[in-house]
């Protein structure tokens, strides 16, 4: 049996997808009223309206049950509530061995990479992370979806590959746990700023400008932090920069796309109606970039626009007038 924690959007459509391929699911969530309607409903109405769950999958409240019962564990959780989430896991079965995980972004209390907080609270479990260009609504509606998953076992990520391939996703392994993670996470960033340039009206060519400069900030930030080359030039960094930057079922950039309009961060929230990471995730990857001496001049401006008020209209002035120099 497959463990899914987290029955917002991701979680769901993830735990879709494992029950169409014949597996035997338990989908945990924390709010009771949302797995009452699930049980009830057979589908997940707020986030993937019209897309029935399928036989197998069984919605719970109860998280060491699930965690104790399955045979694999997958955490589709928000980022801020990752370490808390693995927590409970080591209360309820210290002795885990593996662990795997869809969440993009860092933790905000420690700052550190998803694999940092997992390792400390379970270090006897080999890791993985699953990233890449794929929305959740996708997936669940059978559409063709490629993803990466890295682990630090190589026979860790064949197996978590092994229970998500499929006709419709396909997944590729990686042994670079570092970079996968920093490209999942801080494309949410420049996502937030492409959807402000889009929103002002700036147009196809400052889009694609925005998102290559924004893959040269990532992929010095990754490489500073230990990650490799390819793997940003791959899925898990120029697949997911790309999806998340140009369509508007990227929260993220419909994000921008409101603060471009003049709507404040608490009422575009209210508007997207779900966990919008890339605004925590901007503060952490400034922090990060100041740390290991990285110039992020996108990350900077999309920092200053949601935790200074900057407006945004000046965050884009201000990257145009940055000096010329060699690309």
């Amino acid at each position: 049996m497959l463990a899914v924690l987290g029955a917002g959007s991701w979680g769901t459509a993830l735990a879709i997808h494992l029950a169409r391929k014949g597996a035997q699911v338990v989908l945990w969530g924390h709010d009771p009223d949302e797995v009452e309607a699930l049980c009830r409903d057979r589908e997940n109405r707020r986030y993937l309206p019209g897309i029935p769950l399928p036989e197998g999958i069984a919605p719970s409240l109860d998280l060491p049950a699930c965690v104790c019962s399955a045979d694999d564990i997958l955490l589709a959780v928000p980022s801020h509530a990752f370490a808390k989430i693995c927590e409970q896991i080591a209360v309820a079965r210290p002795q885990l061995s593996a662990l795997a995980w869809a969440t993009k972004g860092f933790d905000p209390a420690s700052h550190e990479l998803l694999s940092e907080v997992a390792a400390r609270q379970l270090p006897s479990c080999e890791l993985a992370a699953l990233s890449g260009p794929s929305f959740a609504n996708e997936v669940a509606r059978k559409l063709p979806t490629a993803i990466t998953v890295a682990a630090n076992n190589p026979s860790h990520a064949e197996r978590v590959v092994s229970f998500l391939h499929g006709d419709n996703l396909r997944a590729y392994t990686s042994d670079d746990l570092i970079g996968v993670q920093i490209g999942g996470a801080t494309k949410n960033v420049m996502a937030i700023a492409a959807g402000i340039s889009d929103g002002l009206g700036f147009g196809a060519n400052a889009r694609a400008a925005l998102i290559t400069r924004g893959l040269h900030e990532i992929t010095q930030l990754g490489l500073a932090m230990g990650g490799r080359h390819d793997t940003f030039m791959g899925l898990a960094g120029l697949g997911d920069l790309a999806l998340t930057c140009t369509d508007d079922q990227s929260r993220n950039r419909r994000l921008g796309l409101a603060l471009a309009d003049g709507r404040d961060i608490a009422a575009a929230r209210r508007e997207i109606g779900q966990e919008v990471e890339g605004i925590a995730t901007a503060r952490e990857v400034r922090m990060l970039a100041q740390r290991f001496g990285v110039e992020m001049p996108i990350t900077e401006q999309t920092y200053q626009v949601l935790y200074e008020g900057l407006r945004p209209k000046t965050a884009v002035h201000n990257l145009l007038s940055r000096q010329a120099k060699a690309e």
